[in-house]
């Protein structure tokens, strides 16, 4: 299960001491073609940091040869100096890949304001360069973890083709896309407009609908390459699925290593006049800060819930919304239904059903518990 599993991708993931722990902490994917396709799509915080400042530049023509990643800083509000150290790493994997600069997309995670030490990055780079390999895939995964407690990745099978991906993100999960790094292959051959479409279809219903503390990240990044080494062309139907697929198991690998998390939460609203709206209403109460609380206390406070909807722009009729918890039915025609004590919140799924009654439409947003840990983990990472 790795990036490296579509066929043409090469990946490293090596010790630089850019972190204190002595983990690794430069990670390099390598497409070897022979088509170099890709699309991206970027935090929408206007506030970027230098790697996406860079990286938005070399996507533009839709071709991207490697993706360099290092964790231990985020490299955002460094000045110049950051931003040339973001051009010299990707100049030097150029330089080992026989590339130019302008097809490496360069990511950065770790706190802000702190600069890496280009020596021991670029460094890093030599190293992960020097270690591409089929086999390379867990190693990138584990050198892009921060606040991560376990790796993250996936493999979808296609006919004949695969995707393969890593992510990382335990915290600052909001769109848009969550604070999160991924990175995404394809041995499938595909037009850089055409995997453009899929992936912002894909990540809209995945990375989009994360929701973990409503706080949005200046680095995040999503890249995916296609190799077109299987030689097989999928229809964009298909091949769009399988993306969604793969991005949808990275989403809820993130939401279940939120920091401090007890429970993973699904919202669902039914019956929106539009799937917008159906968004708005559970992205509502999943930043509900006083629901998160409740649901960390087994407590299944229906009244949060409503009090969520009622502050958002959906059309509904506040005497008549419906709320469910795990399958139970509370409240009906916005007044008590079923006993709340019949609710059973000690697993760690939970799920929460809103009715609109006011359309067709539905949308799934995923969030967390607030919990003592995540309060603490938050006050600890620090510069």
């Amino acid at each position: 299960m790795s990036i490296t599993a579509p066929a043409g991708f090469t990946a490293a993931g090596v010790a630089a001491g850019l972190k204190l722990t002595g983990a690794k902490d430069v990670a390099l994917v390598a497409n070897q073609g022979p088509t170099f396709d890709s699309a991206t799509v970027f935090t929408a915080n206007r506030c970027q940091a230098n790697p996406i400042l860079w990286s938005k530049e070399v996507v533009k023509d839709g071709t991207v040869r490697a993706v360099v990643i290092n964790s231990g800083g985020a490299n955002c509000y460094t000045g110049a100096e950051g931003f040339q150290t973001t051009h010299a790493t990707a100049e030097r994997v150029a330089e080992h890949l026989g590339i130019g600069a302008i097809d490496v997309v360069v990511c950065s995670t770790g706190l802000i304001g702190m600069l890496n030490d280009r020596d021991d990055l670029l460094a890093g780079v030599d190293a992960a360069a020097a270690g591409l390999s089929p086999d390379g895939g867990t190693d990138a995964a584990e050198a892009i973890m921060t606040t991560d407690s376990v790796s993250k990745q996936v493999v979808v099978e296609g006919a004949g083709w695969s995707i393969g991906g890593m992510a990382k993100g335990a915290g600052m999960l909001a769109p848009q896309l969550a604070t999160m790094l991924v990175v995404l292959t394809t041995d499938a051959v595909v037009p850089a407009a055409d995997l453009d479409t899929a992936l912002r279809a894909a990540t809209r219903v995945s990375f989009d609908r994360l929701d973990s503390d409503g706080c949005m990240s200046t680095n995040d990044t999503v890249t995916l390459m296609a190799s077109g080494a299987s030689g097989i062309t999928p229809s964009l139907e298909d091949f769009t699925a399988a993306l969604t697929q793969a991005c949808t198991d990275l989403a809820m690998q993130l939401l279940k290593d939120a920091e401090g998390a007890d429970h993973e939460i699904a919202i669902t609203t039914l019956n929106a006049a539009t799937e917008d709206e159906a968004v708005e209403v559970s992205r509502s109460v999943a930043r509900s800060n006083l629901f998160k609380a409740a649901v960390f206390g087994n407590d299944p406070n229906w009244g949060r819930v409503l009090a969520s909807i009622g502050t958002t722009d959906a059309t509904f009729d506040p005497a008549d919304l419906d709320v469910a918890i795990n399958g139970v039915w509370v409240c009906k025609q916005s007044t008590p239904h079923a006993d709340p004590a019949t609710v059973d919140l000690k697993p760690r799924e939970v799920s929460v059903t809103i009715d609109l009654k006011s359309g067709s439409e539905r949308a799934t947003v995923w969030t967390n518990d607030l919990t003592h840990a995540y309060v603490h983990e938050n006050s600890a990472y620090s510069s």
